[in-house]
């Protein structure tokens, strides 16, 4: 799941009721009802609708976007009202929709919400991994671990963990049946634990002040992040890499399992009312080290990613994505994508987004009301969609399942 950024200060009930207040609020569900039978009926979309190859879905104020995964033409406007969030649901037909009361499943490929549903105030994370899909309900400190390849039958078979406390965290199953999940409270969260498959306790580490996000890499290392650097569990064994400054926060990451190392965000201003970074990290899951490379540009916590190959990208605010080798920190090349933009104050306001799937990049663009195909061999720019509302947060089906 894409991880929200660090805002100073804010008690942690203000904060959760400014999100309640705001994931709940709802503009024009009947106009957008409406639109979207309209859209339906000339379409063909709706009861009976074509299939859609390999859609992506696109929020915006009232609902979702269902696009042709090749044109980028927008087949369906499906209403849902309020703030929502969008994460693949592990297949090739669904996307998970995190709404206001839990996490609901969006069968894309039909342009329709299903009626499964995983309850539970503040949804969290989404993580696919070894073919699972984990859910954290922040509210209820709740783990659900299913497997994707059923949601066209119905709500799948779900294993449930409950957490200590409710907390906003992550969890991430392994191949051999081994939970990695976090560990704090709404007031404090402070490291990770390892669990087996009967969910008794392996190993834990409680040295990551503010932990947040999660990525795995090749060979199965996980990394979680800190305020002060990041934990790597792998074979067993948790490390913490060190930050190499006093505060070096480290919320977003992305990794491949073609590369070792994994792409994080880094910001080292504890005392920014939103700091804008303009260097990332480089964190080494085999040699347990951290390098910090500088972009030049700042970024958002929407805009890394992964390549086809194990590319580390980054959208910057100056248009760009950007390529890095992740073994040198190199930047190879920077693709033009959209214009230049400024990170809003706000973590739920749109701004460019950057998702990837096989070797093509999706960048939102909202000011223009658009959202751009990039082919990242050649940096071409292969399809564009546009939309009669500003886009939010885009993500799509996975591929080859």
């Amino acid at each position: 799941m894409i991880d929200r950024p660090r805002i100073r200060k804010a008690s942690v009930a203000s904060a959760v009721l400014l999100s309640s207040v705001l994931i709940a609020a709802c503009g024009g569900e009947d106009k957008e009802a409406d639109s979207a039978k309209a859209n339906s009926e000339r379409s063909g979309a709706g009861k009976g609708a074509a299939h859609v190859e390999k859609p992506l879905a696109v929020t915006y104020d009232g609902g979702i976007y269902v696009l042709d995964g090749e044109s980028l033409k927008v087949a369906k406007k499906v209403p849902l009202k309020g703030y929502n969030r969008v994460n693949p649901a592990g297949d090739d037909d669904h996307v998970m929709v995190s709404t206001s009361e839990g996490f609901r499943v969006l069968d894309a490929a039909q342009q329709k919400m299903t009626d499964i549903e995983f309850k539970g105030a503040e949804p969290g994370h989404v993580v696919q991994h070894a073919g699972k899909t984990v859910l954290f309900t922040d509210g209820t400190g709740e783990v659900r671990i299913f497997d994707p390849a059923g949601l066209g039958k119905g709500k799948p078979e779900v294993d449930t963990y409950k957490s200590p406390s409710p907390h906003h965290g992550v969890a991430v199953e392994l191949e051999n049946g081994e939970l990695v999940t976090t560990l704090g409270t709404a007031k404090k969260r402070k490291g990770i634990a390892v669990l087996d498959e009967e969910r008794k306790e392996i190993t834990r580490n409680e040295k990551c002040p503010e932990v947040h996000g999660e990525a795995a890499a090749k060979d199965e290392a996980v990394v979680i992040g800190c305020e002060d650097g990041a934990l790597v569990y792998k074979d067993g064994r948790i490390s913490k890499v060190d930050s190499p400054t006093a505060y070096g926060r480290i919320g977003n990451q992305r990794g491949s399992e073609k590369s070792s190392i994994v792409l994080g965000d880094y910001k080292k201003d504890p005392d920014a009312e939103l700091e804008r970074p303009e260097q990332v990290s480089l964190i080494d899951t085999e040699k347990r080290t951290m390098k910090l490379v500088d972009l030049g540009t700042s970024y958002s916590f929407q805009s890394l990613a992964r390549g086809p190959e194990g590319e580390a990208l980054v959208l910057g605010t100056d248009g760009r994505i950007h390529v890095l080798d992740p073994d040198n920190g190199k930047v190879t090349k920077s693709l033009p994508a959209v214009g230049k933009w400024r990170e809003p104050m706000d973590w739920q306001q749109a701004r460019p987004q950057l998702w990837v799937r096989g070797d093509t990049a999706y960048v939102t663009d909202p000011e223009k009301k658009k959202i751009h195909a990039v082919d990242l061999a050649s940096g071409k720019k292969t399809a564009t969609g546009t939309f009669d509302r500003k886009p939010g947060e885009v993500s799509g089906v996975l591929p080859d399942h």
